[in-house]
């Protein structure tokens, strides 16, 4: 191919891929924001006494039935899969989605609130470590210091600085945590390569029901928590706003985007859970909040604005940078260049 005519079609390319990226970082940014409003949503729930775990699995059950009733309805072939995919989307059901939400009751039941989301969020590091340490990936220092940069907004954010009484079990489960928010980064990105996002939804929120509806029988859920019209709709709307359509919009992201970089825009949910119940809930803000708010922004809006280096940042498809150059992974049915 002559050059003259090489040069347009790389241009169409890089268009084309900052899109892509675009789009992506777009739609971690509505999964966050439908993250943080739930939380305010949820509260008059868990303030009517519905346990935060009968509220995960309310969440996980409500999300994997509808999908599914709308997927049999709709488009019966998208529940289809190899039968070499279903291992990753169990690991991401139970593993991923289930067992972070299990850990995270157990890390706030023993710890100071902040000092457990200031643990799960460490999530998104442990992703890159991986790729680092177990896949010999040379990753950018400039995404190592916006890691570093959001993580410590957040720590400002949620004020974890008040440490309380630090508990083993309860440092434990704030540290399962952060591996399994690695494991549903990880393992969405790795899901989304092959399937496609209601596909990868409904049978990963379906592992997470079993796994719930075995820790929580269906017979001892609360039903009477939900008799009045209010909590029903309520119950849901944290259906729907704060879990099936975020979930969607994050494994539809990391179609586009690396999924490590997609865990430091995400660091935005503190930000906006702390904006929303001030604006909903009159809470106060606190200036160390503020502060650390703007911080996190800054590394969202640094690291969006940085090249990310594919074949070093996705989770499958190349070999350790030691064993040579890597192969680019495909991503919706596009080879990464």
């Amino acid at each position: 191919m002559r050059i003259d005519e090489a040069a347009p079609r790389l241009g169409r390319l890089r268009t084309h891929l900052t899109g892509r990226m675009a789009l992506g970082y777009g739609l971690v940014v509505g999964a966050v924001t439908m993250w943080s409003l739930n939380a305010s949503i949820a509260r008059s729930l868990l303030d009517d006494g519905v346990s935060a775990a009968r509220l995960s699995e309310l969440r996980s059950v409500g999300s994997f039935a509808l999908v599914l009733i709308l997927l049999a309805a709709l488009r019966p072939g998208l529940l289809r899969v190899e039968r070499a995919e279903i291992p990753n989307l169990a690991f991401l059901g139970i593993a991923g989605i289930g067992a972070v939400y299990l850990t995270y009751f157990v890390a706030i039941d023993r710890l100071q609130i902040g000092v457990a989301l200031t643990l799960e969020y460490l999530g998104p590091l442990l992703l890159l470590l991986w790729l680092w340490l177990a896949r010999g990936r040379r990753l950018s220092a400039r995404l190592w210091a916006a890691m570093g940069v959001s993580l410590a907004g957040t720590f400002l954010v949620v004020r974890a600085y008040d440490l309380g009484a630090l508990d083993a079990l309860g440092v434990g489960a704030g540290l399962a945590a952060a591996v399994s928010y690695a494991i549903y980064l990880g393992s969405s990105e790795r899901a989304g390569e092959r399937n496609a996002p209601a596909t990868t939804l409904v049978w990963a929120f379906g592992f997470a029901t079993l796994m719930w509806l075995a820790v929580q029988p269906p017979w001892t859920f609360p039903f009477d928590r939900f008799a009045d019209t209010e909590n029903l709709l309520l119950g849901l709307a944290v259906i729907v706003i704060g879990t099936l359509l975020p979930y969607g919009c994050l494994v539809a992201a990391v179609r586009h985007v690396p999924a490590a970089r997609a865990g430091v825009v995400a660091t935005l949910e503190p930000v906006l859970s702390a904006l929303f119940a001030f604006l909903l809930h009159d809470e106060g803000l606190a200036a160390v909040q503020i502060v650390g708010g703007a911080i996190v922004l800054a590394a969202v809006v640094w690291v969006q604005n940085q090249r990310p280096d594919l074949a070093a940042e996705s989770i499958a498809g190349s070999e350790p940078a030691s064993r040579g150059t890597a192969r680019a992974p495909l991503v919706g049915g596009e080879r990464r260049v």
